[in-house]
Formats: structure tokens, C-alpha cells, sequence
């Protein structure tokens, strides 16, 4: 291959693979991605600042400053340890193809195989962080009304979630349901004639509702709901000590306990078996528990989700200092609209040349109590 055929298409083939990673990868768009976009390597980490809670204090003029002690702001650190390419191989059509414009049929399914990669991977994480649960386990929501919605976004209201930015990934089968409700195809209840003619729902009541085929179902453990909780538990406390059940307690699983306190927890850590489980568990507990308090854990269902922008964090950044031995061919672009830094490598093998997206990126939840989980199918 000539050296300037291969400078002709590189820029063109990774103009075009960002311009499909956009179109493909949604969930990216309504996450805070709002982090420098400087070349780091596998394994470094971006920290991401979370803002300390501060209470007005009324004033008193004095020729003593007042004492500003507690501003306390906190941050997480997000790993860039999700590293992923996706290869394919070109044959001269291909080329030609590449040269006026077109994405080859390869490159474009390699594209989509990172923008589905990048989707699961925040997906994942508001499953196994987000503690806020609505809806029914087992039964596919928006059948009769949206009182799962509703549900959903009291809690957000309650946990002091902004008003803006605010999102509703659904599935296939809740998209289905939602647009047998007149609220989501008739004129008169929306307001526009979006829903009737192009099937979309769109911003509605506060939140910007799509469709993600990516949402998984959790399968829950096989814990049965006679355990208990095994002395006490104190409040604020993060690991709660289960007794006198059967079967097994998973991560991502959700419970509750049957005192006053009705909060969901989210199953972070389990450790060990029945009869006698440890988990760890998020939130804190709301207040202590005691051995006769019933354990419960919700069925398997699907997870569609309920989140603020801030709920959800995607660093992606280009590479830096890649291939010492110039071996290789690369060029790296950083996407304005999504925020995902993709790079385009071609190497030579043996009488053939590969092609290669790959993506370095990492996912955290700064804030999950920005976030709900309403239980599908």
C-alpha cells in the first residue's frame, strides 16, 4: 500500500468511525463526561471532585472571622482500565470505499461492537451502584399508567437530584408499554405529534425517555425470605451480618428488612454462604438491625434506569505515547459531541494489512443516589 493512499485514508476512515461511534453510542451522551481530554495510558485514573454539603449560617458581623471548618469536598477516582479494540481487515474494494467516503461494511460493525461495549460497561455500573428501586420485579412496567415513573422520580426528588438533566434508559418491552399509553401518542396529552409519527417518546414529564436494547436483566440470588439479621447492625454501618436462610445472596442483588426502615439496599460485596451471609451494602444503614428483622430480596428482573447526568462519570482519552518502536501507523481524535476519544491503528502482517479501533476509558458512579433502578420483565 502507498504510503499516501494510507495518509489519504486513515483520517477519512477515523472521521467516519467517530461519526458512527456518535450515532451509536447513546448512553455516553446523557453521562458526565466532563473531564480533560489529555493523553493517558492504561491504568492511570482521573479523579472526579464531589461537592461537600454546606448549611447557611446567619451572620454576624465581628471583628473575629467565623470559623469555616467542615467544607469537607470529597472525589472518587475513576480507573482508565477499560481498554478495548475492535480489529478488522480491508480489501481493496474496501478501500476504494474508504477513499469517497463510504465506512466499509467491517469497520462500521467494528465501530458498533465499541459504541455496544462502552453502553454495557456504564450500563453494569449503575447496576451494581444504584440503590433507589421502583416498580414491580418480573412485570413489565407502563402497562396500565406510569405510576413506576412516578415512583422513581419521587425518589429522586427525595434524595435532592437537580430537576434538569435527568434521563429514562428503557427496554424494548417497557418502550412497548409506554407507547400504548395516550400520555406518549396522543397529540392532545404530549403536545407535539412525535410519538404517533416516529414512535419516540422524548422528553416527557421532566426526564428525556429512550430505548437501550442493552439493558440486562439482574437474576437474583437464590436467598429465601426467612433470614434475619444476625445480631445487631448498627446504623451507618455498611456490612450487615445474615443469618437463618437458605441459598445465596449475589452481587447486584437488591434487599430490604422488615423494621420501620423500608429503604432498598444494593448487595455489594457477599461473603460467604447460607445460613450465615456478610454483605456489604450501599447506602449506609438507615438505622440498626436487629436479629428479628426478615430479610428480603427482590426476584430477578429486568434493570432499566432512572438517572441524573451527575449519577453516572465516562473518562475517555487518547492514548499517550503509543508504539515507542514505530511499528505501526496510528491517528487519535477525540469526538466534541460525544466526548470519546477513539484511535485508528493499521499494521502490516504477514501479506495482509490490519486495521484496529480501539478505546481507553473508565466509568464511575460519583453520585448514585442520583440514580434509580425500576424493575422490569
Amino acid at each position: 500500500m502507498a504510503d499516501n493512499t494510507l495518509t489519504q485514508v486513515m483520517p477519512k476512515l477515523l472521521a467516519q468511525g467517530m461519526l458512527a461511534l456518535r450515532q451509536m453510542a447513546v448512553l455516553p451522551r446523557y453521562v458526565n463526561r466532563g473531564y480533560e481530554a489529555l493523553a493517558g495510558e492504561h491504568g492511570s485514573s482521573i479523579d472526579v471532585p464531589i461537592p461537600s454539603a454546606i448549611t447557611a449560617v446567619a451572620v454576624a458581623p465581628s471583628y473575629v472571622p467565623p470559623d469555616d471548618a467542615g467544607f469537607v469536598p470529597t472525589k472518587i477516582s475513576i480507573a482508565l482500565d477499560q481498554w478495548w479494540e475492535a480489529p478488522f481487515f480491508m480489501t481493496d474494494k474496501d478501500m476504494l470505499e474508504a477513499m469517497s467516503g463510504t465506512l466499509p461494511m467491517q469497520a462500521s460493525e467494528a465501530v458498533k461492537s465499541l459504541a455496544n461495549k462502552i453502553d454495557t460497561l456504564l450500563i453494569a455500573k449503575a447496576e451494581a451502584s444504584f440503590y433507589q428501586y421502583a416498580g414491580v420485579a418480573g412485570t413489565v412496567p407502563f402497562l396500565n399508567d406510569l405510576s413506576e415513573f412516578l415512583d422513581a422520580d419521587q425518589q429522586l426528588n427525595d434524595s435532592l437530584t437537580p430537576p434538569d438533566n435527568r434521563y429514562m434508559a428503557i427496554s424494548s418491552r417497557a418502550k412497548a408499554a409506554a407507547m400504548g399509553l395516550r400520555q406518549f401518542t396522543d397529540t392532545a396529552f404530549r403536545g407535539d405529534t412525535q410519538g404517533i409519527l416516529k414512535g419516540e417518546i422524548g422528553e416527557k414529564l421532566g426526564a428525556f425517555w429512550f430505548m437501550d436494547q442493552n439493558l440486562s436483566r439482574h437474576v437474583s440470588g437464590t436467598w429465601t425470605n426467612v433470614g434475619t439479621a444476625s445480631g445487631t447492625n448498627a446504623a451507618a454501618a455498611t456490612t450487615v451480618n445474615l443469618t437463618g436462610g437458605t441459598g445465596s445472596i449475589l452481587a447486584g442483588d437488591k434487599i430490604s428488612f422488615s423494621g420501620a426502615d423500608t429503604t432498598v439496599y444494593v448487595v455489594v460485596t457477599p461473603t460467604g454462604t447460607a445460613p450465615t451471609t456478610v454483605v456489604t451494602v450501599q447506602p449506609p444503614l438507615l438505622t440498626a438491625k436487629s436479629a428479628s428483622e426478615v430479610v428480603t430480596v427482590r426476584a430477578s428482573h429486568r434493570q432499566n434506569i432512572m438517572f441524573h447526568r451527575d449519577a453516572l462519570a465516562l473518562a475517555s482519552r487518547p492514548f499517550a505515547g503509543a508504539d515507542p518502536m514505530g511499528l505501526g501507523t496510528y491517528l487519535s481524535a477525540v469526538d466534541p459531541v460525544s466526548g470519546l476519544a477513539l484511535r485508528l491503528e493499521v499494521t502490516r502482517q504477514h501479506k495482509r494489512t490490519r486495521w484496529s479501533y480501539d478505546i481507553l476509558c473508565g466509568v464511575g458512579a460519583p453520585r448514585p443516589q442520583f440514580g434509580v433502578i425500576l424493575a422490569g420483565e
